[in-house]
């Protein structure tokens, strides 16, 4: 089951989502979780910190939950 975080821009960065998800306490973790390619974005590794999230997409953290961008409105 996925939980929905909700945004209230177009995107958000993928560190930044880590931070607003709890996920991390700071950048400089989100940024060693993400280059141990401990995330997933729609099903697929990724290493990149920068990368846009926009609603719709699914974050996994490996041996962790998943999440659904979601927008608020």
């Amino acid at each position: 089951m996925s939980e929905k975080i909700a945004i209230d821009t177009d995107y958000i960065k993928l560190d930044s989502f880590l931070k607003l998800a709890n996920l991390v306490m700071s950048g400089g973790e989100a940024k060693i979780v993400i280059q141990e390619s401990l995330v997933k974005v729609n099903g697929e590794v990724e290493n990149r910190r920068g990368r846009k999230l926009y609603p719709g997409d699914t974050i996994a953290l490996t041996g962790g939950s998943t999440f659904v961008i979601g927008r608020d409105e």
